[in-house]
């Protein structure tokens, strides 16, 4: 939490992204339930998350960063981070109107902190939020973000931050109460704007991120809108996916300011529901229309499309879909070597690239994709552990039933797969995975990139480490040495089978030496080898 109220720092930036994402998380089903408006695809709140999600990361990545140095990240360095987050990983529309709110009170904050400076920058993020909207329209996320600004704008003179921003979350609650009579489509569902109501959750977030007291009146939902009976105003593109355009296009665009100009116009006479949000280079751009095809065409022209995500909003109501399977298993690998071997063995995969740990909507989609009533996930990663459960949630809420087993390796979600069967109870089935992942200790190797201290000494660039349950158990010169002394170790305590998983890089050899020491050393010991692919630890080691 920062030092005073009134001089958010980074460290209230990255507990603002926490609080957020908790927050979001606990509310998306409710949310996704009201999105009525500007189709009723029910995601605006799983949207909300993803966004979120995606600045939380950067801003963790920043801090990463900063872990062996002597200083933190600055406010400034945390703030462009979260905003960077959020373009990148905008989803829907009302994920990209956040994005654009983030970018625009990142670009005061990172000037200075208090509470002049965040009035400054709520009333810059709803003005720039308007203007990346085609055609705003009044009683969405756009009306509270003003509301808010203007309430901000209101607080008493040398107000601190803690005091702005909680007139900023007033202001908004009461903006999102009289949605429902400012849009017709919300008033005939008789809900507030899902958007709005995920920009409520966020400043209440806000609130207690800088105050560190969560507020005093958490929102709750109105009673159903109940329009007067003259009131008979249509609002087409609110209806239902049916009577709008049939597809939504999300791309980044790397692209100067000019070409971004001819590219609105462009889109704005194909479709409607147009955000382009961004700057600098960098932008994210969000439509709806009946050509996806002249959408990606359009971007192409003006610059370099890239993330591109397509998504037609009638497909799954305008075609059968396949009887779903009784029970799946999804399964995140570090490596393709892995991924082939998880795959023939019945499971959906997710590829972990190095650096690049999956988020809960690759997760979500996974599941999704295995297309079964009942599913085990397996994240073999301990820092995954929020985004699994977080995946999990998304997808119960969507009718799943998903079992998450935290295996914290891959040798340990190989063991689970490999006593996985689908014909016994779901219960049973789990829970003899379970036992067959949580008897397998790990063990990683990795080549250190600094002089660090460590559980195991003083390590210094180039050695070699052994990691055993995550701590550092070995330090060594060379690959193969280090790890006969881990297998030692580990089979100390004794064994059964080991698996060995070696890198894209790791030479076949060391799978033979490594072999004969177990046969040598350890009687009644099998061994098994497997190539994983992963570019970023020569070798995985598992012991049951």
């Amino acid at each position: 939490m920062p030092q005073t109220a009134d001089e958010p720092d980074a460290v209230a930036v990255r507990t603002w992204c926490t609080l957020a994402l908790d927050a979001l998380g606990r509310e998306r089903e409710a949310i996704d339930a009201i999105n009525v408006y500007p189709v009723a695809d029910g995601d605006t709140g799983t949207n909300l998350y993803l966004t979120v999600e995606s600045a939380a990361a950067a801003v963790e990545a920043v801090f990463a960063a900063h872990e062996t140095g002597t200083s933190a990240p600055s406010a400034a360095d945390a703030v462009r981070a979260m905003a960077h987050g959020a373009l990148i990983g905008a989803r829907g529309n009302s994920g990209t109107i956040l994005a654009q709110l983030l970018r625009a009170m990142a670009g005061v904050l990172a000037e200075g902190t208090g509470g002049d400076r965040m009035r400054l920058a709520l009333d810059r993020a709803a003005v720039r939020a308007r203007e990346a909207v085609a055609h705003p329209v009044e009683g969405t996320i756009l009306t509270v973000a003003d509301r808010a600004a203007a309430a901000a704008g209101s607080a008493a003179p040398g107000a601190d931050t803690a005091e702005v921003v909680r007139a900023a979350y007033e202001g908004a609650r009461t903006a999102l109460d009289a949605t429902p009579g400012q849009l017709p489509a919300l008033a005939r569902a008789g809900v507030v704007d899902a958007g709005g109501r995920g920009l409520v959750t966020l400043l209440g977030a806000l609130v207690h991120a800088v105050s560190g007291r969560a507020p005093e009146r958490p929102y709750e939902a109105p009673a159903p809108f109940v329009p007067p009976p003259a009131d008979d105003a249509r609002c087409p593109a609110a209806d239902g996916a049916g009577s709008g355009p049939a597809f939504e296009v999300i791309y980044l665009l790397e692209a100067g300011d000019e070409a971004v100009a001819r590219l609105r116009a462009r889109l704005d006479a194909l479709g409607d529901s147009l955000v382009v949000v961004g700057g600098d280079g960098l932008w994210n751009v969000h439509v709806h229309v009946d050509d996806a095809g002249a959408a990606v065409e359009a971007g192409v022209e003006a610059g370099r499309p890239y993330r591109i995500r397509i998504t037609h909003f009638a497909a799954d109501r305008s075609h059968a879909r396949p009887e779903p399977a009784r029970r799946a298993v999804v399964v995140v690998v570090p490596g393709e070597g892995l991924a082939a071997l998880c795959r023939e063995a019945g499971a959906t995969t997710v590829l972990a690239r190095p650096g690049e740990p999956p988020a809960s909507g690759e997760l979500v989609d996974a599941i999704r994709r295995a297309h079964a009533r009942e599913v085990v996930l397996l994240p073999n990663d301990g820092d995954l552990r929020h985004t699994a459960a977080a995946a999990a949630e998304q997808a119960r809420a969507q009718g799943v039933r998903v079992a998450l087993i935290p295996t914290r390796a891959a040798v340990q979600g190989i063991a689970a797969l490999a006593v996985h069967e689908p014909d016994r109870s779901f219960d049973e089935d789990v829970v003899a995975m379970t036992a067959a992942a949580g008897a397998t200790r790990y063990a990683e190797l990795a080549v250190a990139e600094r002089q660090s201290w460590t559980t195991a000494g003083i390590c210094q660039a180039g050695d070699i480490l052994g990691l055993i349950d995550g701590d550092v158990a070995v330090i060594g010169q060379d690959v193969p040495g280090t790890a006969r002394k881990v297998l030692d170790r580990m089979l100390a305590a004794g064994g059964e089978l080991v698996t060995l998983v070696l890198g894209d890089d790791t030479p076949p050899t060391l799978a033979e030496t490594l072999e004969q020491h177990v046969r040598e050393g350890h009687l009644a010991v099998d061994t098994t080898t497997y190539r994983g692919g992963h570019r970023g630890a020569p070798l995985l080691i598992g012991v049951e």
